[in-house]
């Protein structure tokens, strides 16, 4: 029997001035990394399990704006991840409370 999904939104934003270029963020959920592109992308997460979402780029050299989040069942299914200005600093996760997702 198949487990139950929902599907999630995450918004990747980069800072308009930063210290870096041509990185992409690659997106890990339960330990399995993809690379992704900035803006908005849906990913599909058990509905019935808590999962750890996290972000991290990598420029060639190092991996740096790390960022993770434990999303649970009840939690809204969005989040926003915000890249660093600088290419040594973390990045930030949170949950989205101005979604166009909305829980089923």
């Amino acid at each position: 029997m198949d487990k139950e999904t929902r599907r999630i939104e995450l918004t990747m934003h980069k800072p308009w001035f930063a210290l870096y270029a041509g990185v992409r963020p690659t997106l890990v959920i339960q330990e399995r990394g993809q690379p992704t592109q900035w803006g908005l992308g849906t990913w599909q997460v058990p509905s019935d399990e808590t999962v750890t979402i996290g972000v991290f780029l990598f420029n060639r050299m190092w991996r740096f704006g790390q960022a993770e989040f434990t999303l649970d069942p009840a939690h809204a299914p969005a989040l926003t991840y915000r890249a660093p200005v600088l290419p040594f600093l973390r990045g930030r996760i949170r949950r989205d409370t101005d979604s166009r997702a909305r829980p089923r």
